[in-house]
């Protein structure tokens, strides 16, 4: 878990910079526990059911001016909020069979549709980090319950979020990894003890990947990972640009 106060590099690009080296450095030490080839093969058939899945939506609304997606509330997350409802699309016929990678079958994917009013597009939200980050959630309720409201803070991860001592929970850390760069990334929490995944790193990553101006302040950076890939970030908060790098905010509806 990296800890970006001990970290006090000149510049916003150099601090980064180590964090990406440090992240490289603990995957190499750890005996290439998922080497990107592999990880890239066990891709390969959740990518291949988002072509056929989206060609699926893509024909259901044209011949019915709709969308398979099952019913959500208003504070449902926006990555979280619009699942694809495999059962109309099997019993009317646009699907044969249901993804081996989609929950319903089996797999560890939530089949979701964003975009949903403009270009309907599938993603995949990875319920294996869904359920840690979950769990995470469950142990720092509880140690807020039992300790008078405090909550089990590390050093500060963004303002207003920190990370998670889970030494004064009794609690090993979970290994999260994430879906765009298969690096390991934290988990942190705002003050009132609602739990993320941190994707800051990847962020920074895809960003100078791309290159070109800065984004604009504003803007919800999350998109530029669901922009890149078939993913969307499981349980990540809204991120701004904030002095030369993503920056974690409060928001309603995350």
């Amino acid at each position: 878990m990296w800890d970006k106060k001990k970290m006090q590099l000149p510049g916003a690009a150099g601090r980064w910079a180590m964090l990406v080296i440090l992240t490289v450095t603990v995957l190499s030490l750890s005996g290439c526990m998922y080497p990107k080839s592999e990880m890239k093969q066990n891709q390969a058939a959740p990518k291949e059911a988002v072509r056929n899945v989206q060609a699926a939506i893509d024909q259901y609304q044209t011949e019915t001016g709709m969308l398979p997606m099952k019913t959500s509330s208003e504070e449902t997350p926006i990555y979280e909020k619009f699942l694809v409802d495999f059962a109309q699309l099997k019993n009317k016929g646009y699907l044969s069979s249901i993804p081996t990678a989609a929950f319903e079958n089996g797999g560890n994917y939530y089949f979701l549709i964003i975009n949903e009013e403009t270009k309907p597009q599938i993603k995949l939200m990875n319920l294996v980090t869904y359920q840690q980050i979950n769990d995470i959630q469950t142990w720092v309720n509880t140690y807020k319950s039992s300790h008078n409201g405090q909550l089990p803070k590390g050093g500060q991860a963004y303002p207003e979020y920190s990370y998670i001592d889970y030494k004064a929970m009794n609690k090993k850390a979970p290994e999260l990894r994430s879906d765009y760069s298969f690096q390991t990334i934290a988990a942190i929490m705002d003050e009132t003890g609602r739990v993320y995944a941190d994707y800051g790193i990847d962020i920074m990553q895809t960003i100078q990947k791309k290159g070109g101006a800065d984004p604009a302040a504003d803007t919800d950076l999350r998109t530029i990972l669901v922009d890149s890939d078939m993913f969307v970030p499981v349980k990540a908060p809204v991120y701004h640009w904030v002095n030369k790098e993503p920056q974690a905010v409060t928001a309603q509806n995350q």
